[in-house]
């Protein structure tokens, strides 16, 4: 699948990744591919979301408020991913009091399942982040990409494509955001598959 992804849609996949990494995330999410497909302002999908508000700045704020910060790596989130972490900040479930309730009952480190692997060395001997880890919401999002493109009749993979496989999902924390933004999902929808026939012409 991923040959058939333009240079832009590897942008995006490479940008989640870092945005992921700059808000502590230990895996990649609906909401971290949102922040990469937006990432450039002049790409499409930047520009159809701009006047609902969704910009790199309000996405990051927004994912702040629903999910935090930062994970720690002990609660090991790389199964349970931010959907689940927001639902749980959503009825009032602070994180960090469970972990302390269950630290004191069951002693220091308790939670912690495995010890975050060392960073590997590249060829000039630098460390090495690694690749995080997808969601199943998010690797759900790069498969229906691919059906986009397919119904499409493209044998490529915009980030166009990436947007509307992120609609159709429609259940990720993306999704979630952009509802809060009051985006019109079938307008959207249908204003992505003009551009993406544009750039196919």
């Amino acid at each position: 699948m991923f040959e058939r992804f333009t240079t832009a849609s590897r942008e995006v996949v490479i940008n989640a990744q870092q945005e992921a990494r700059r808000l502590g995330h230990p895996f990649i999410g609906t909401e971290h591919v949102l922040l990469g497909l937006i990432h450039d302002p002049q790409g499409s999908t930047g520009r159809l979301l701009r006047p609902a508000g969704v910009v790199e700045a309000a996405v990051r704020a927004d994912i702040q408020r629903l999910v935090g910060d930062k994970f720690e790596l002990d609660l090991s989130f790389t199964e349970t991913d931010a959907e689940d972490a927001a639902a749980l900040k959503a009825i009032g479930i602070d994180l960090a009091k469970v972990r302390a309730a269950i630290e004191e009952s069951f002693g220091a480190g308790s939670l912690q399942l495995s010890r975050p692997s060392p960073r590997r060395r590249g060829l000039f001997g630098r460390k090495t982040g690694g690749h995080l880890p997808l969601t199943s919401r998010a690797k759900k999002v790069l498969e229906l990409s691919l059906r986009e493109a397919i119904r499409l009749n493209h044998n490529f993979i915009a980030p166009e494509h990436i947007m509307l496989g992120l609609l159709r999902e429609g259940e990720g924390l993306a999704c979630r955001i952009l509802a809060d933004h009051e985006v019109d999902f079938a307008k959207l929808r249908a204003d992505l598959a003009d551009s993406v026939r544009h750039e196919a012409a």
